[in-house]
């Protein structure tokens, strides 16, 4: 009897497969080219501005022009609330590539957050990637083709970010004696910026910032600072934290709108 319960079995589930008026969704059987794959997991992707372009200038995490300059170049993405967490996930980088469309490559393709996709709600993990990273997934000569495409299910990992021994301080434009402000870029790691803090000079005193949106922390001190500033910042990654110094990084005569850049980095 369990012989032919077995037989009666297959016999079934082939007549299912050839018959999809049965009820059987064949389109279920891709969900193999997307399974987790050493550490990859599971996203929905899409993209926005010019098709080879960077998205937008800037965006929700505050990079402003960056996102068109080395060391970004135009390889970055708008994330869903999953990735953007609320300013959080700004600075993240991941690696991302497609198996779906005979147009993707399969190699993967490195990129970091700079941006919020707030109706990004086609899956818990959603991509709006700039249409030069899109088409970076695409086989040489088949960009065009995987833009086309419009919408992709992807796999995407976490991997650290490498942007050299400088994190670069960029003073908002309405920073004054009293109230100062910076975006943070250029971070290395895996982990996200948690916890920034400023020392004056001659004290020993540490400040606690608070994040004022995207990559922007600010500290509004209430009477006249007293510069050069010390900057401390805290990354939370792989259930772990690390803290660096960046000494005396904003000088005394600073400027609003301009960059400095710290000798040191995570």
């Amino acid at each position: 009897m369990q012989v032919l319960s077995y037989i009666s079995f297959v016999v079934t589930f082939c007549s299912l497969l050839l018959n999809p008026s049965h009820g059987l969704n064949l389109k279920l059987f891709n969900i193999s080219k997307f399974q987790k794959d050493d550490q990859w997991n599971v996203a929905a992707a899409t993209w926005y501005g010019e098709p080879e372009g960077a998205g937008s200038d800037g965006g929700a995490c505050g990079y402003a022009d960056s996102v068109q300059k080395p060391p970004l170049s135009k390889m970055i993405s708008a994330g869903g609330s999953s990735l953007f967490r609320g300013g959080r996930g700004c600075g993240a980088c991941y690696q991302v590539k497609c198996r779906e469309s005979t147009a993707c490559s399969g190699n993967p393709v490195s990129l970091m957050i700079t941006d919020e996709c707030p109706g990004c709600h086609s899956a818990s993990v959603h991509f709006d990637l700039s249409g030069t990273v899109f088409g970076s997934m695409a086989t040489p000569g088949k960009e065009n083709s995987l833009r086309n495409v419009g919408q992709l299910q992807i796999l995407y990992r976490r991997v650290a970010c490498s942007f050299g021994n400088s994190i670069a301080f960029s003073v908002d434009k309405g920073a004054n004696p009293y109230y100062f402000a910076t975006a943070i870029e250029y971070e290395n790691g895996d982990g996200d910026l948690v916890e920034v803090q400023l020392k004056q000079a001659n004290s020993d005193t540490w400040l606690p910032m608070q994040r004022s949106w995207g990559s922007r922390w600010s500290l509004n001190f209430g009477s006249r600072m007293q510069p050069p500033f010390s900057i401390k910042l805290t990354e939370d990654g792989n259930n772990k934290r690390n803290t660096i110094v960046a000494e005396n990084v904003i000088p005394s005569g600073w400027k609003a709108g301009l960059v400095y850049r710290s000798v040191v980095n995570f």
